[in-house]
């Protein structure tokens, strides 16, 4: 029995959905709360990379909400991303992961959600969510598009028409303007 089986038997998703999530590669910015949520489903779905994005090291306040985290990453200090990688190693083993010590940034944004088939964001604080919403590519004008979506935070920021193209983006610009 596959180890993915019972997901699927879901219509949803099936034999040939499997083969494209495990073809798929997942970037996580931030692991919080959000983020060890987001990084565990993935990995425990089945993807078939993941790299998680964090500055931070582990610290006893963290263990209460940060489900990838124990008490020997607190005690030794670890930076979230390097135990966030080994803990979702020892989940799946078939998920190639990567966990990158890093602040995201307008001249890192770019290069970390190339190649990446879906950005999640588990972070805390808008700025990197701009930058995120900024470089990760888009089906639609913006990410938000045309109603019944929710406005991205771009449009609900600055007040952008929904679906109106965003202005060029100059590398380090925050918050997106609303030309």
């Amino acid at each position: 029995m596959s180890r993915y089986s019972r997901q699927e038997l879901f219509a949803g998703i099936g034999p040939e959905g499997q083969k494209r999530l495990r073809a798929s590669r997942v970037l996580v910015v931030g692991c919080g709360a959000l983020g060890s949520a987001l990084s565990e489903t993935m990995v425990r779905a089945g993807v078939g990379g993941l790299t998680v994005v964090d500055r931070d090291y582990v610290e006893p306040s963290n263990l209460h909400r940060q489900s990838l985290f124990d008490e020997e990453d607190a005690r030794r200090g670890l930076p979230k991303a390097a135990a966030a990688e080994a803990r979702l190693r020892r989940l799946n083993s078939e998920v190639e992961v990567r966990g990158l010590v890093a602040d995201v940034s307008a001249e890192n944004a770019d290069t970390l959600v190339r190649g990446a088939d879906l950005v999640l964001d588990g972070t805390d604080n808008f700025e990197t969510r701009y930058l995120i919403n900024a470089s990760a590519p888009m089906a639609w004008p913006c990410s938000c598009g045309p109603a019944p979506r929710p406005a991205c935070a771009a449009c609900s920021a600055t007040g952008r028409p929904r679906g109106k193209p965003p202005p060029a983006r100059r590398p380090g610009s925050w918050p997106p303007s609303s030309r």
